[in-house]
């Protein structure tokens, strides 16, 4: 039976509270071989700072300290994020105040946009990927016989429902052109998973839920204090019970359900062991979040499927999706998101944040050295 750890708590006791779900997890029986390189794979859905939008600080430093205190050696532990279309993983990493979590760990910053990727042909079965990649599947090289620890948070999706660690495998297994996975998304994310089981040894989620978001995710959310920590050594199972705490029916959700189904998982609610909370606390928890899609994921769904489905308007498909055209719905993208609602309304709510505890929390944490330009990193082709 699969275990997923559930604990509340509070900005008070926050880095200790992650030693203790680490340790209700059993995360060193987990990850058995320490001397293997270590991925965390850090969750990156805006350059901006939001609440609850990417790995906020404290959750880098509790999983840091404790991974360090218990004697991982640094050297073998590699933070990393890629680039989408719309972040970029040096200016992510500064304005959510990572960089000096990192220096104060001696951990290197390794954004996968640098790093060498090299083919892979998956022994599992993986459709999609082979369909949508024309059988050129690659990985980053330092994701082979690796440890990886996925550290997303919960918030709802406007393409896949929720988002949680089977969607941040997804941030780090396919380049900056993984835009075109949207429209077979949920069965992109099954087959991901297919992949991560093969190359890595041990596979450990830990899900912060200290601020949740709701609405338009994964950016334009209303953030919601939760205080909610969860980790679990199965995907799928982590992500149902993140479903099932924001208000959603995890089996109604297509990808849980997907991998379930083919065994890859545990999305059944009554098949997850709950350990750190009794079932009758758990069971109270309800968030009442409801998924919308914002005005750019809503018309980047309706074109790029329409124009997908229908035989006659593929050539179109390919003019808007694979052409240098493409950059016209991103430069839409950031003047929406990062030009119009960030200041006229993400603003109002960061304040709004800032006067929470959590928000002192964050006021703690430092920037480290100002950059003034940001490292250069690989441009790949997002077409």
């Amino acid at each position: 039976m699969s275990k997923v750890a559930v604990l509340r708590t509070k900005p008070q006791t926050i880095i200790e509270d992650y030693s203790s779900l680490l340790d209700e997890i059993n995360y060193k029986s987990i990850l058995k071989n320490s001397d293997i390189n270590t991925i965390i794979k850090i969750n990156l859905s805006w350059s901006l700072f939001f609440p609850a939008c990417s790995t906020p600080p404290w959750q880098l430093d509790g999983v840091l300290k404790k991974l360090t205190e218990d004697g991982m050696k640094t050297e073998t532990i590699i933070p990393t994020e890629n680039q989408t279309v719309v972040t970029h993983p040096w200016k992510g990493a500064y304005l959510n105040k990572w960089l000096n979590v990192f220096n104060s760990y001696n951990v290197k910053y390794r954004p996968l946009t640098n790093e060498k990727w090299v083919p892979y042909d998956p022994k599992g079965d993986v459709p999609y990927m082979r369909e949508l990649f024309k059988d050129k599947i690659i990985i980053p090289e330092i994701y082979l016989n690796s440890n990886i620890i996925h550290l997303p948070t919960i918030k709802t999706h406007g393409h896949t429902i929720i988002t949680g660690a089977l969607k941040n495998a997804f941030g780090g297994l396919i380049p900056k052109y993984r835009h075109h996975s949207h429209r077979v998304i949920h069965e992109i994310l099954v087959d991901l998973l297919t992949i991560q089981k093969e190359i890595h040894q041990g596979i450990l989620a830990i899900t912060d839920g200290t601020i949740s978001g709701d609405g338009a995710g994964p950016r334009i959310m209303d953030p919601f204090v939760s205080n909610l920590l969860l980790a679990s050594d199965d995907q799928v199972a982590i992500d149902a019970i993140s479903a099932k705490i924001m208000g959603f029916d995890p089996l109604k959700i297509k990808f849980i359900k997907m991998a379930h189904d083919q065994g890859l998982g545990t999305g059944d609610l009554n098949q997850i062991d709950l350990i750190g909370m009794d079932s009758a606390e758990f069971n109270k928890i309800n968030f009442n979040f409801h998924t919308e899609r914002s005005l750019i994921v809503r018309w980047d769904q309706r074109i790029r499927n329409t124009t997908y489905r229908y035989r006659i308007l593929r050539p179109i498909h390919m003019l808007l999706f694979h052409t240098p055209i493409f950059w016209l719905f991103i430069a839409t993208s950031e003047i929406y998101h990062d030009r119009i609602w960030y200041p006229i309304r993400g603003k109002r709510k960061i304040k709004e944040f800032k006067n929470t505890e959590w928000g002192s929390i964050w006021e703690k944490y430092s920037y480290g050295e100002k950059l003034t330009k940001y490292p250069k990193i690989q441009n790949w082709n997002r077409y």
